[in-house]
């Protein structure tokens, strides 16, 4: 930190004492361009982060506190040692200090060079008898390579139904999926949508991005039959008119257009687990779930607590009785007892579900599949939610994550979601961080991480404050990335980070450093440093999961057609004129056509524009994604069977219903996961996937 100059005004000592707590006084949202941000943002986030910086007074006192602990602290509190080097912050340690590791398998060491992977105890104490504690991450140098390139589909689960469903796709769907690509279509993985557990209570919020808990999974995607205990339950004429209702659930959204209604499907599963609650373990199943409650511990008597208590008092816990809003206070323990039956049984739905995730994961290897399940990392949690309840010492009161303004939207975004406090994190040895990690990896053969770029900044809206009132407050990226390495390599894991849009400079390659995949969308990937056309295939990176679109963007075939404009003046969307969108759009798809028709990917096309047309370029876009040197290709399930809507359309909130829709076809007709196994359309598409993977693979061979 440097030393202030006596003339600096109140406004510079602010930047100053905010630059010190990770907090940037100004932002780039674009080349050459500078925004201050505003005094009341920045003394917001440093309210939140426990820093008084309410009067010029007060910022002046906290500065100089500040300069003295940064200038007498020997450590920061989590230090991190790549690959079993040293970490680089004992050299500046004066000489003669002392050190003194106590690892995470027990072990004492007077060195912190070469130690196991794991999260161990760092003691320093300097000649003057200064002394130091630190967590020490030792984590390996980057996660490996891939061996194989693979390809893959992304689906968001609730949308695929298949003839066992209640109303909307569950984890034995999964398993079903994972099973058939894996055996039929030489698929290396599926990607599903978050699977985190959702805030209870109707109406739901559909979005799986804004879940109360990211550290447990969500009841609502259980195959009930599935269940052991169900078939044993005692009521069955309950069971049967339980049954009826599924189906009747079932029948409204595959053949009478109706939207996926998952507080009407979760009000009848909870039903029917009620049920298979009444029925005793066995004594193999009671020691199993003995055995997970004990590895869970507190985190899942936290979670089921909470949910417990949201049956009696709502799912907003800020408007709790107030004993009740601390997890640590004796009310709440008091609670947790009298409700005891009603936590047990929200644990056990925990159990079941990991259950049936680690049986996806597992089906998805036997068939064949090298990476299996890729799960969804959400970007944060609801803030009346489990996880900010049980959590809250690690959140930031009063503070939201968002986007600043830019080109694409100049009010910014509020995304509604509490941002961790990285203070918090580093003293904690970024144990919140670790768990939920170590949770996810129990099932997923990789995780995606949503707005990966978090790992290292996220801009806080004060609440209250308009998102263009916000700040970007800075994380340790070296250790959030550190964790992830050190527990994706402990689960055999891949890693793949959401980086699209904007991206600071550094962050990419830093990704890449230590084996974490990026996200490459064929309609963004163009030569934005010249001449901004289509970037040529031999051009892309290879560490990334490459694909035609997402959740959030318009299906291939929406996309040709133009459909997606149509579709957003419809809705009031568009930022131009109807005619200039469209033209826009017709101008950025021809550039891409023309390119795939001098590559030779566009194939076997005739004079009119049918849905052979439609479906020999959906393929040509998909054999361009080949031509790169992409190690993962993933193929938008929709696509496969010529699906319009996009799943979310951001933007947007009842004028559309987003993550409701079941998987359809270029009719929009519902298309079951029995139906998606029978389409000529999808198999042709993998097959064309298949053959130019076994094309390439022999070129590879004969060049050897």
């Amino acid at each position: 930190m440097t030393v202030p100059r006596p003339d600096e005004t109140p406004a510079e000592e602010l930047c100053r004492l905010a630059e010190s707590y990770g907090v940037a006084p100004s932002y780039s949202p674009s080349a050459g361009r500078t925004v201050a941000a505003s005094a009341a943002a920045l003394t917001r986030t440093l309210t939140a982060l426990g820093v008084d910086a309410g009067t010029p007074e007060a910022t002046r006192a906290a500065l100089a506190a500040r300069r003295t602990e940064l200038r007498e602290r020997l450590l920061p509190p989590t230090v991190v040692g790549w690959g079993g080097a040293a970490p680089d912050a004992l050299a500046g340690l004066p000489e003669g200090t002392r050190l003194r590791v106590e690892t995470e398998q027990g072990e004492t060491r007077d060195s912190a060079e070469h130690l196991p992977p794991g999260v161990h105890r760092l003691t320093v104490t300097a000649p003057d008898g200064r002394a130091a504690d630190a967590h020490l991450i030792a984590a390996p140098s980057r996660l490996p390579t891939p061996a194989t390139r693979s390809y893959g589909l992304l689906v968001q689960l609730y949308s695929l139904l298949s003839e066992r469903s209640w109303g909307m796709g569950d984890l034995g769907d999964l398993g079903e999926l994972a099973a058939w690509a894996g055996r039929s279509l030489g698929a290396g993985f599926i990607q599903v949508n978050p699977l985190h557990a959702a805030v209870p209570g109707a109406p739901t919020d559909p979005s799986p991005y804004r879940p109360s808990s990211r550290r447990f999974p969500d009841p609502a995607h259980l195959r009930v039959e599935a269940v052991p205990e169900y078939a044993y339950a005692g009521d069955r004429e309950r069971v049967g008119a339980l049954a009826e209702r599924a189906e009747r659930l079932r029948e409204a959204v595959l053949e009478k257009g109706a939207l996926i209604d998952r507080d009407a499907v979760w009000e009848l599963k909870r039903e029917a687990l009620e049920l298979a609650g009444e029925v005793p373990l066995g004594p193999g199943r009671r020691a199993a779930y003995c055995d997970y409650l004990a590895e869970q511990g507190e985190a899942l008597e936290d979670h089921a607590t909470w949910c417990a208590l949201a049956e009696v008092h709502g799912p907003e816990w800020h408007t709790w009785p107030a004993g009740l809003r601390d997890p640590r206070s004796a009310e709440t323990a008091r609670a947790r007892r009298e409700l005891m039956h009603r936590v047990d049984f929200h644990s056990r739905l925990a159990w079941l579900t990991d259950a049936q995730l680690v049986a996806a994961q597992r089906t998805a290897r036997e068939a064949g599949m090298p990476v299996g399940i890729v799960h969804d990392l959400a970007v944060g949690v609801h803030p009346g939610g489990a996880d900010a309840w049980a959590q809250q010492r690690y959140f930031a009161a009063g503070m939201s994550v968002g986007a600043p303004p830019d080109a694409f939207n100049a009010r910014g975004q509020d995304w509604g979601l509490p941002p961790w406090r990285p203070d918090r994190l580093a003293e904690s040895g970024y144990a919140p961080f670790r768990g939920l990690l170590r949770g996810l990896f129990r099932y997923a053969g990789a995780l995606r991480i949503d707005h990966v770029m978090g790992l290292f900044r996220l801009w806080w809206v004060p609440v209250g404050l308009p998102p263009t009132e916000g700040a970007y407050v800075r994380y340790d990226a070296e250790a959030m990335l550190a964790v992830l390495v050190l527990e994706a390599s402990r689960a055999g894991a891949m890693v793949i980070g959401e980086d699209l849009g904007t991206v600071e400079p550094g962050v990419r390659e830093a990704l890449r450093e230590r084996g974490v995949f990026g996200t490459s969308v064929l309609w963004f990937e163009r030569d934005w440093a010249g001449d901004g056309r289509p970037l040529p295939p031999d051009s892309w990176r290879a560490d990334c999961l490459a694909t035609a679109t997402t959740h959030d963007l318009p299906p291939t075939a929406a996309r040709l057609t133009g459909e997606h404009v149509e579709l957003r003046d419809r809705l009031g969307l568009l930022a131009g004129s109807l005619d200039a969108e469209r033209a826009a759009a017709a101008a950025d798809t021809g550039e891409w056509l023309a390119l795939l028709t001098r590559l030779g990917l566009l194939r076997g096309t005739g004079g009119g524009r049918g849905t052979g047309e439609e479906e020999a370029e959906v393929q040509a876009v998909h054999r361009y994604l080949l031509r790169t040197p992409a190690r993962m290709i993933g193929v938008w399930l929709p696509d496969g069977v010529g699906d319009r809507r996009p799943q979310n359309l951001p933007g947007t909130w009842d004028e559309y219903p987003n993550w409701r829709l079941p998987i359809a076809d270029a009719a929009g007709r519902a298309v079951t996961l029995e139906g998606l196994a029978s389409s000529a359309r999808l198999r042709s598409l993998m097959e064309v996937l298949r053959a130019e993977r076994d094309d390439a693979g022999r070129g590879d061979e004969g060049s050897g």
